[in-house]
């Protein structure tokens, strides 16, 4: 199994793996015991990094680690496997570092397509304050806006907390 096609073939298939990986630490790693370093992904701030970028440093250790196994050990398939992961963690860097939270030097607003779908589900996926009953967990897919609205709608999550800005004096 260590054939160039063969090799390309797992390095696309855990980059496709890798988004429902990410889905899930996301969603019950990082808005669960790992809130400490993710809630500054949701708190408003000016710096360069924040506390959440931890965590693409512990997946490229993890990669890193894979690439040193994958190349000491002469085990491709662990290369492979590395080569997927990183090829994600660069797309997750474009797509939702650059595109979906501007950290980029220049500044593009998607005005149709997926792109746009992808920054809209984001956005609603941070209009709910605290780590609870947020939407959208995935990085490079996102569900139709219109079920995440409804699922935030349902929610009464938004609703609550307009209602408490709305109170406070």
């Amino acid at each position: 199994m260590d054939s160039w096609p063969a090799l390309i073939a797992i390095a696309i298939a855990v980059f496709f793996v890798m988004e429902w990986v990410a889905w899930a630490a996301h969603k019950y790693i990082m808005h669960g015991w790992g809130w400490g370093w993710h809630e500054s992904h949701h708190e408003p701030h000016d710096d360069l990094f924040e506390k959440n970028d931890l965590y693409a440093v512990v997946f490229a250790v993890f990669a890193v680690a894979l690439f040193a196994l994958g190349t000491f050990a002469d085990l491709p398939v662990v290369t492979a496997v590395a080569s997927g992961i990183t090829l994600y963690g660069l797309f997750y860097f474009i797509v939702h570092d650059g595109l979906v939270h501007q950290r980029w030097p220049f500044r593009h607003i998607p005005h149709r397509g997926y792109a746009k779908r992808l920054v809209q589900a984001h956005r609603l996926h941070h209009a709910v304050k605290g780590k609870d009953d947020c939407v959208s967990f995935g990085f490079l897919y996102a569900p139709p806006v219109e079920t995440l609205s409804a699922q935030l709608r349902a929610s009464g999550k938004v609703a609550a907390e307009a209602q408490e800005r709305r109170a406070a004096p």
